[in-house]
């Protein structure tokens, strides 16, 4: 995601994509959170990195290849609640509402802690 260095990140924090999603997607350091995750893996989306998809997501519900639509265009992330996913948790759940030109995506995800490391193992759709 060149360019983005010194942006707003794509996740909808206020933070510069470096300081925030960016040190994850590059492996300078770890989500700390399942919220955390949640944000990158969108964020992943955007720049359709889909390798750091895959190496977040759990080993036993990950696809052998992901194929990311070059079509979809990624618009906004609202996280609507979260529950565990803290340092203190082994699993969470996030749910949010990602929007793209032309619609919306709205879920709740599970994560879980696989060898200390945040990863998504599934979601639910939501209807709105």
């Amino acid at each position: 995601m060149r360019g983005m260095t010194t942006r707003s990140c794509p996740c909808g924090l206020p933070e510069p994509y470096d300081r925030c999603c960016g040190r994850y997607l590059s492996g300078a350091a770890a989500a700390p959170s399942a919220e955390a995750l949640m944000r990158s893996r969108y964020t992943a989306f955007v720049g359709r990195d889909a390798g750091y998809l895959l190496r977040t997501w759990h080993p036993r519900t990950r696809p052998a290849r992901l194929d990311l639509d070059p079509d979809v265009r990624w618009t906004g992330l609202e996280v609507l609640g979260a529950t565990g996913g803290s340092a203190f948790h082994t699993t969470g759940t996030v749910t949010f509402r990602a929007a793209f030109r032309g619609g919306s995506l709205h879920e709740r995800s599970r994560f879980e802690r696989v060898d200390g490391a945040w990863v998504y193992v599934d979601g639910d759709f939501l209807e709105d």
